[in-house]
């Protein structure tokens, strides 16, 4: 062989995906496991959407994966890939997966002092993985997302019949958050998980609204006494304020975010409705107007407002809570919206067994490897292409 598997995947990638275990008897392993997720791996960096595709580009490839991989049956079929990843343990290749950005993480420089270190938790659905005659509803997976590192540290899928609610706890036991600010959208709002948050050494932002209808009201209605005085019955030390202001594609965005941490309140709050190491509550005020160009000739701006309001275990100044409300936001922006634009996710229809579990972990991971490398300025989408196209741009990104 001219080159070593070692060298063009990365000794971290073979350590934490080498122990899978292979689903298949051993009599029906014609093909190493570690060469499929490999050329599997290969394929979808460079565009392919299907297991045809990554069987096709496999073939196209062949001389080139024989210098690195044992292929005593050449490349294996469509069927194969489609039936192995099938078969695969979701669990086991997801836990695989966050071990190793959990590595990759440890391996970064340390974040600067001003970057926050939030990791963002949401959900996400392959919208056309369902088969209905199957009785199988598209698959919905929840995501942890390194805000200030910009990658996805783990995931796990939500099971049939159930919501986030329930995968949201075992997506958190998979992750080290010592020290970090988790941020999760209202259906993640729930003491239960709050709980876990604190145990694990965390502090939450959760965001507050009616599916938490007693303590919202409260949340409500203590921001609005105190803004009918404009905050003068408070101590300075009790609330903060910051105001934010955007502009961009012909929209101007102001958003104002305050921040109540009186024990006073505190304590009101807790005695109606208890809440794990509650120490603030926070409110964006959001309004968005939509410039003239960007509206019919002749009417007036759109102008769109919003109220959100959240739960905090840390007394954040105003600042450093709209920050980590923005950061959570990156998970949407800067993952799923890619995941959709550049790998088109919502519209892939592999979805027998595991299989639209484990493809979602390659693309991530192939997401990850095309974002660490910066040598090309063509975008994911991009990146991709010039892969099919370059094997030793390929090897760029596998080996980095």
């Amino acid at each position: 062989m001219d080159t070593d598997l070692n060298s063009v995947l990365g000794q971290s990638v073979l350590e934490h995906f080498s122990g899978l275990d292979d689903p298949r008897v051993a009599r029906a392993q014609r093909h190493s496991l570690l060469a499929i997720v490999t050329i599997a791996l290969c394929g979808v960096i460079c565009g392919a959407e299907s297991w045809v595709e990554i069987a096709e580009f496999g073939r196209i490839k062949a001389d080139w994966f024989a210098t690195f991989l044992e292929l005593p049956y050449n490349i294996p079929s469509h069927d194969t890939f489609g039936r192995v990843f099938a078969q695969i343990s979701a669990t086991q290749f997801e836990a695989c997966f966050a071990e190793w950005m959990q590595a990759v993480v440890a391996a970064l420089p340390p974040p600067g002092a001003q970057d926050l270190p939030v990791i963002a938790l949401d959900g996400k659905t392959v919208r056309r993985s369902h088969h209905r005659s199957a009785g199988q509803n598209a698959l919905h997976l929840v995501s942890a997302w390194a805000s200030a590192r910009r990658l996805t540290l783990a995931q796990v899928a939500v099971a049939e019949k159930s919501n986030e609610i329930t995968a949201f706890p075992t997506l958190l036991r998979q992750l080290d958050v010592r020290e970090c600010l988790v941020t999760i959208d209202a259906m993640g709002c729930q003491r239960e998980i709050a709980q876990q948050i604190v145990d694990q050494e965390a502090d939450y932002v959760l965001a507050l609204k009616e599916n938490q209808e007693t303590l919202y009201e409260e949340a409500s209605d203590t921001f609005a006494l105190a803004e009918a005085s404009n905050f003068a019955e408070l101590a300075p030390a009790a609330w903060s304020h910051w105001r934010d202001v955007t502009k961009g594609h012909g929209r101007l965005e102001i958003r104002e975010h305050w921040i109540l941490s009186d024990p006073a309140i505190l304590s009101y709050l807790q005695e109606a409705v208890p809440w794990p190491a509650l120490a603030a509550i926070g409110l964006v005020k959001a309004e968005r107007r939509m410039s003239s160009g960007a509206t019919t000739a002749g009417a007036p701006p759109q102008v769109e407002r919003e109220a959100r309001y959240y739960l905090l275990s840390t007394a954040l100044d105003a600042r450093r809570f709209g920050e980590a409300v923005r950061a959570h936001w990156g998970i949407e922006n800067q993952l799923h919206w890619l995941l959709d634009v550049a790998f088109r996710e919502d519209e892939s229809r592999v979805r027998i067994g595991y299989a639209a579990e484990n493809f979602a972990v390659l693309r991530r991971i192939a997401l990850h490897l095309l974002k660490q490398e910066t040598s090309a300025r063509c975008g994911i989408r991009g990146k991709r292409l010039k892969a099919g196209w370059s094997t030793d741009y390929l090897l760029q990104i596998l080996s980095g």
